[in-house]
């Protein structure tokens, strides 16, 4: 099978949404800030219909946070950051857990959970932004900038205030 790379790019609210996908699987998103925009990725225009699916289910959840995004992806990481990852994607659009609350499901940390969350190479699929601290917004993107401006930002697309 062909190891093609698509790059896109979809225009969003707080900066823009960058896409990696291979072989009908989604690879990587990457939320990036106004700030970040000029440094990362350039758009590759593209015609696979997987990829384009992907900008399409973005462009919706964009427009109607309570569209669920769903499609095939490769998560590449230790069975307990899959783990996390997995109790993270049953969050559904505008609740949120905090990060002990995460760490009792799966009976760890919260320290563990937020190394796992900042690991995250699918955000929004795997909607990390929907973990916050107990009393507040708690970290996003690893301290990326923006990042935090993107997390408030998603949190309020999703009707959720704290």
């Amino acid at each position: 099978m062909v190891n093609t790379e698509f790059s896109a790019m979809v225009p969003a609210p707080f900066g823009a949404i960058g896409i990696i996908t291979r072989d009908d699987f989604l690879l990587h998103l990457k939320l990036l800030s106004h700030e970040m925009l000029a440094e990362v990725f350039t758009e590759k225009p593209t015609k696979d219909a997987f990829t384009l699916n992907i900008i399409n289910q973005i462009k919706t959840y964009l427009a109607n946070s309570r569209v669920a995004l769903n499609s095939p992806y490769a998560l590449q990481g230790t069975p307990f950051q899959k783990c996390v990852w997995k109790a993270i994607a049953n969050i559904p659009s505008g609740q949120v857990f905090n990060y002990t609350q995460l760490a009792d499901k799966v009976a760890s940390g919260p320290r563990a959970v937020a190394n796992a969350c900042g690991a995250n190479n699918i955000p929004l699929f795997i909607p990390c932004h929907r973990v916050v601290a107990k009393n507040g917004l708690g970290g996003f993107m690893q301290g990326e900038a923006g990042g935090l401006t993107i997390k408030q930002w998603l949190l309020a697309h999703e009707s959720v205030a704290l």
